[in-house]
């Protein structure tokens, strides 16, 4: 584990690993690297792999106020520390933040997002907005654990699934980077695809979706990723739409580092 310090003094922690073109990894929700290290050996076998902790999370800081753009920064430096440019590839709101950084000019080549969650409806840009207020109001008030349940309820995870979930070092694990559920909102902005932004970027990107919902999302629509996958690609000029053989909001390395079609390897490979 190595360390990059970013522009307003926050220290990053990440691993790095392999030979090849440098490839970033970048983690969602209520994760740290550690979420992303069985993709990061499937990789290095053909890429150097960056893996780090987003601020806020496993064994990076935390400078406050946040902003998004801190977090640009973050990768920024991340990037300057590899020595050129990179390829990204980013799960869930990391997703959303590999796309911002795309659009913010950062030497990126080619971008690789999984299960994007953005709102494409009126009423579910609604449901996110309201949940935004309640998440800030529960993190002010320092109730951490209503804000893990608030945070899954609106993931679609069943109510006696959430029940049985707290009291277990799981729940314990997640509780202490719940505040970062505060960051990957302001990464999400209003819910919506930024389309705008998307439309200018002219980087060759996988947008992938895996064949059914996660067990723990039972609850959401069974096209909600899919729907949002398809808004980023209507967007992009340069962008190619897949569906990969998993199953799981966090997906299997093997498959999504194997060097089929539609798969990150070789999307990032050309």
């Amino acid at each position: 584990m190595t360390r990059v310090i970013s522009k307003d003094g926050t220290q990053i922690a990440y691993d790095r690993q392999g030979n090849g073109p440098t490839v970033v990894l970048v983690g969602g929700g209520l994760a740290d690297r550690s979420e992303n290290a069985p993709l990061a050996v499937e990789l290095a076998r053909t890429f150097t792999v960056y893996n780090y902790d987003r601020r806020g999370r496993g064994l990076s800081g935390d400078t406050l106020p946040y902003a998004v753009d801190r977090e640009l920064e973050d990768l920024e430096a991340l990037i300057t520390e590899t020595g050129g440019s990179v390829h990204l590839y980013g799960v869930s709101s990391g997703g959303a933040l590999v796309l911002e950084a795309a659009a913010a000019g950062l030497l990126v080549d080619r971008i690789g997002v999984y299960e994007v969650p953005y709102f494409v409806t009126d009423e579910m840009t609604a449901q996110w907005q309201q949940y935004v207020k309640d998440l800030d109001a529960l993190l002010a008030d320092n109730r951490r654990g209503d804000a893990l349940a608030l945070f899954m309820t609106l993931a679609g995870t069943p109510e006696e699934m959430i029940a049985s979930s707290r009291g277990t070092p799981e729940w314990k694990a997640s509780e202490e980077i719940v505040h970062t559920l505060a960051y990957d909102a302001a990464c999400l902005g209003d819910g919506r695809p930024p389309v705008d932004r998307l439309a200018k970027l002219t980087h060759p990107a996988l947008v992938a979706t895996g064949t059914s919902l996660d067990q723990y999302m039972q609850q959401l629509d069974p096209g909600f990723f899919d729907d949002a996958a398809d808004a980023i690609v209507a967007a992009m000029p340069q962008a190619q739409r897949e569906i990969v053989p998993v199953d799981s909001h966090v997906a299997d390395p093997s498959v999504v580092g194997c060097p089929d079609p539609g798969t990150l390897l070789h999307s990032i490979t050309g």
